[in-house]
């Protein structure tokens, strides 16, 4: 399988750019640099009923979250959203037009929570406060306008480790009750350990040297960097976790670590469906301004979590 043509032409218009790449420029230039780019290939998103910024309450001052409703209605099927970006870089406005897709297309409430970033604020800090965000949501749904019955977690790259930890620490402390996870691109091993990272380490967008960057600025500790809370992929027991929607690209280096999760889980018992997108690289899916197959893998997310919540209201 070749890469898809318009993911070619748009890393051959981002070489051609001379834009620097990530890891060389400070967190704080690379993020700005990535929210831009985000804007450039979002396209025109659908326009949810209501767009609301809230805090959640922690011992540092507060989470800030956008709610993303699709009408006026309470008990809504909801939908936390941790965006990706190496635990560095990547917003609540990179992953808009995704959020604000699956709340229109789903019918659900979307909420994409702010965790803190690295270098500022090491692991687990990211880890804290998706957890602190997910907890508070389920004890607080009523007010949100949501269903604490009908929760599912979600994110892409280093979001989708974070829903994929929180879903196990949910198991581990027996609540809250998580209907589904819909992990995209996950990394569910920092260690970087599988061929695939060196298959597509280079060219692709997501290098080798830019992991790096990302785990060094994540991580002070190199033991924690196997723990299952930061590499899932190491948990112990898989059984009962929930439902799962694993998505994946065929140039990206984290597709063999979503494989074996996804693999795990089918080995425990767990309901599993994987989808492949094999002319794709990481990150697409906050691309449908350029790239048809964003728009294919939005649809596709939303149907799965459609299926999750259409089959709880039954």
């Amino acid at each position: 399988m070749s890469l898809d043509p318009q993911a070619k032409a748009l890393l051959k218009s981002m070489e051609e750019s001379g834009s620097p790449p990530l890891n060389t420029l400070p967190p704080a230039e690379a993020r700005a640099a990535y929210d831009k780019g985000s804007e450039l290939f979002r396209g025109n998103p659908p326009e949810p009923h209501s767009i609301e910024t809230i805090r959640i309450p922690n011992r540092d001052g507060g989470i800030t979250a956008w709610v993303y409703k699709p009408k006026e209605s309470k008990n809504l099927p909801t939908l936390v959203f941790f965006h990706g970006g190496g635990f560095v870089i990547g917003s609540l406005k990179s992953h808009d037009t995704v959020c604000r897709s699956l709340c229109v297309q789903t019918q659900c409430l979307v909420i994409s929570v702010d965790y803190r970033l690295a270098p500022e604020h090491k692991y687990p800090a990211a880890l804290d406060d998706a957890w602190t965000a997910t907890t508070w949501i389920a004890e607080n749904m009523e007010r949100l306008g949501g269903n604490s019955n009908n929760l599912a977690v979600g994110g892409d790259s280093a979001g989708g480790c974070l829903a994929a930890s929180v879903s196990l620490l949910a198991k581990k402390t027996g609540a809250p009750s998580i209907c589904k996870q819909l992990l995209i691109y996950p990394c569910t091993d920092m260690t970087a350990r599988f061929d695939s990272h060196r298959t597509f380490g280079e060219g692709y967008r997501l290098t080798t040297e830019l992991l790096e960057w990302f785990y060094n600025h994540y991580f002070d500790d190199e033991e924690d960097i196997a723990h299952w809370k930061a590499s899932p992929l190491n948990a112990e027991n898989f059984e009962n976790l929930p439902p799962t929607f694993i998505l994946s690209a065929g140039f990206d280096p984290l597709q063999d670590e979503a494989k074996a999760y996804a693999d795990k889980l089918k080995n425990a018992g767990v309901r599993v469906k994987h989808s492949h997108y094999k002319g794709m690289m990481h990150g697409f899916i906050t691309m449908p301004g350029v790239i048809d197959k964003a728009k294919e893998a939005i649809t596709e997310c939303a149907e799965e979590l459609k299926e999750t919540f259409f089959d709880f209201e039954l």
